[in-house]
């Protein structure tokens, strides 16, 4: 069994979901980690979770990269420790810099909250170890800043580096303009690190991962970090 660490910040909206997958859905011990701590309690994995982090009243995840835990997940996560950012969170990572690039406001200026369809792109991560490529996956977003940018060098190293973790499509699997929810560069759903330790996506795979939501689909996303043994 491995110990996840959940931040929650004032703003923070999507904990409660996080850590009811991975304690009732996927058997995990799960620590509630507060803002202002700056004890990860030996939590083998950081998750930062979806919301509002202090309203977003900047930019999003702006003002979370101050709060005193980010110190300690930034260092954790300098030392090869496994961080996962899921929207908000993936917005707190770009901010602090664990993660190339940010997110601006979406293309159409306007909230998105409904399913769309993404694909991974590549095997080798934690989150996608478990899923063939190309496969497409049902998943929710909810956000008005997931539109990925990244300057031209840094795209052409994520895809060299094998970086990119997900592209918004549609339900056949084609990445376009159509199928692109924010605008984001490339249709980039998801990116990791250069050490392959962090990970930032804008879908939410907790919000589809059990039965009576109608959709599992986040599920093997799960699976794919319990699945390798350093985790």
């Amino acid at each position: 069994m491995s110990k996840f660490g959940v931040v929650i910040f004032p703003g923070s909206n999507c904990d409660e979901d996080i850590i009811h997958v991975l304690e009732a859905v996927v058997g995990q011990e799960v620590q509630r980690l507060w803002h202002k701590d700056h004890n990860l309690q030996n939590c083998d994995f950081i998750v930062l979770p979806g919301g509002f982090s202090f309203g977003d009243y900047l930019r999003s995840g702006a003002i979370a990269k101050f709060s005193p835990i980010m110190k300690s997940v930034i260092d954790f996560a300098n030392k090869g420790g496994n961080v996962l950012g899921i929207c908000n969170g993936f917005q707190i990572l770009t901010e602090a810099g664990l993660l190339p690039g940010v997110l601006l406001h979406n293309e159409k200026r306007k909230f998105e909250c409904r399913n769309i369809f993404i694909k991974a792109e590549t095997k080798n991560s934690l989150l996608t170890s478990e899923i063939s490529v190309d496969s497409v996956i049902k998943i929710p977003v909810a956000h008005g800043e997931g539109n990925y940018f990244a300057a031209k060098e840094v795209l052409e190293d994520l895809n060299e580096n094998d970086q990119v973790l997900f592209r918004y499509c549609d339900e056949n699997g084609i990445v376009s303009h159509e199928s692109n929810p924010n605008g984001s560069i490339q249709n980039i759903a998801g990116i990791c690190n250069i050490g392959r330790n962090v990970f930032g996506m804008m879908p939410h795979p907790e919000r589809a991962a059990m039965e009576i939501l109608g959709n599992k689909n986040g599920l093997p996303i799960f699976e794919s970090i319990l699945s390798l043994s350093k985790v």
